[in-house]
């Protein structure tokens, strides 16, 4: 009995790309060396080695060696700025564990950190930039049929559109059903060409070189009438599952048994991400925590002598998993409301202190929830976390609510820094909140939560909270 195995498709971009770098690094400390008038010597040599060896792993943990088809200019800097430091600080602490790093002048190791990054980056965007602009000329750029003229075929059509470096060039969709069933398309889409016996034609006269087949997965028949003709062909086909009827917030190949599966509901940030995220956040609260102890302490006077009752509010909330935490403010409020029942702060609360009022203004009560982060029950980055009322109340009414909760909640998050900041006093903004949460969760990466870190100290300067 045979079994059949669904293999990776491998590009040649993240080999260029490795190759790249390596030369970038082998070139940049000699010249370095040459420039500050430091003699090169063996360690010169070993030090570039090492430096090419540990970017490479540094880069696949960061995904720079990933083909970036629709990835924006600006998070591939990211990425790759941060992937070189990190390289750097690692060959650092190596060169101070044995001693090499004692054969260079500081001045060649700052220079070399600036030249190095520089390289690096240079040639990343060069060789991006080509890559465009050979897309944008036709080179390397398929000829593309979509068999199925229905929602996931202009879904389809619509991203290899929008993507410039896609390699896509949508010739059109063909489907055998009569008008009154196929989708319509508009005037920015590909145009309807005809049926499979066009199809056919049009591939064996060269004008086809890949088909995309997005008909629904229970149209076996269909799709495998299509492969059928498509076999006698040289045309590369690919059938695009049409998963539109599935929640797939979190969804990403995986192997169960062997097997190629879809995950569904799965903790999207995990393994090599998830120890990232946690390094970020730990590194990032550590310092905080010592930056901000003056201000802590302050805060926590002000409220101890401002107004009876404790200086912490422990409110319990749901975190990762619908697992109970309890999330650390300062208390703000006469009252301390944790029951079943919670009413949503709002402007002129007459519950909220005087102190409460600049705390929460400044946002300072949340300072607390860097030990919520130390201790890994909360993230910088995530969903923020709500009462526990407001959470059964709101899963009733909103579907996927819940989904916010297979990644830490968050002491900031990208509906925070994105519009839905405050009070959510009716559902639609309730929806508008947990619309940007499963966004962040869908395209989270290192260099987004680097971003919202960002954009959260100008909102904090520039808005009012409550």
């Amino acid at each position: 009995m045979s079994t059949s195995n669904i293999r990776t498709t491998r590009s040649f971009l993240p080999t260029l790309l490795h190759a790249v770098d390596s030369i970038m690094l082998c070139l940049s400390l000699p010249l370095v060396q040459w420039l500050t008038l430091q003699p090169l010597n063996q360690a010169t040599t070993i030090s570039s080695l090492v430096a090419c060896i540990t970017l490479f792993f540094v880069g696949e943990l960061f995904g720079i060696y990933k083909p970036g088809r629709g990835r924006s200019a600006d998070s591939e800097v990211g990425l790759a700025a941060a992937a070189w430091t990190v390289t750097f600080v690692l060959l650092m602490l190596i060169g101070l564990f044995t001693r090499s790093i004692e054969t260079f002048a500081r001045s060649s190791l700052v220079a070399w950190f600036f030249v190095g990054g520089l390289f690096v980056l240079t040639m990343h965007m060069c060789l991006r930039s080509i890559l465009e602009l050979l897309g944008r000329r036709g080179y390397g750029v398929s000829k593309t049929a979509i068999v199925g003229s229905n929602r996931l075929g202009l879904e389809v059509a619509r991203n290899a559109q929008e993507s410039s470096d896609s390699g896509l060039k949508i010739v059109g969709f063909f489907d055998d059903r009569g008008d009154g069933r196929r989708a319509d398309t508009t005037e920015n889409m590909p145009p309807f060409i005809g049926d499979s016996n066009k199809l056919l034609e049009m591939v064996e006269a060269g004008e086809i070189d890949t088909v995309l087949i997005t008909l629904p997965m229970r149209a076996e028949k269909r799709i495998q009438s299509v492969l059928d003709r498509l076999a006698n062909t040289t045309a590369s086909a690919y059938i695009v599952p049409d998963f539109f009827v599935f929640e797939l917030l979190h969804s990403r190949w995986t192997h169960v048994g062997g097997l190629p599966v879809v995950s569904v509901f799965e903790t999207p940030i995990y393994g090599v991400d998830g120890w990232l995220k946690r390094s970020l956040d730990l590194s990032i609260s550590l310092v905080g925590v010592v930056m901000v102890s003056p201000i802590l302490l302050v805060c926590g006077l002000l409220v101890k002598f401002s107004s009876p009752g404790p200086v912490f509010f422990l409110q319990k909330r749901y975190g990762l998993d619908g697992k109970e935490i309890l999330v650390w403010k300062f208390r703000s409020m006469y009252t301390c409301d944790n029951g079943p029942v919670v009413k949503q702060a709002t402007k002129n609360d007459p519950r909220i202190t005087p102190v409460g009022a600049i705390l929460r203004k400044t946002s300072m009560d949340e300072l607390p929830q860097l030990f919520n982060v130390i201790m890994g029950n909360m993230s910088l980055v995530g969903p923020r976390p709500h009462a526990n009322a407001h959470n059964e109340h709101f899963r009733k009414l909103i579907r996927g609510y819940m989904m916010r909760h297979k990644v830490k909640p968050g002491i900031t998050g990208l509906a925070q820094v994105e519009g839905s900041r405050g009070e959510t006093d009716t559902v639609e903004k309730m929806e508008a909140r947990i619309s940007l949460d499963h966004r962040y969760i869908r395209d989270w990466s290192i260099w987004m939560d680097v971003k919202i870190l960002f954009k959260t100290f100008f909102v904090v300067l520039r808005r009012d909270a409550y």
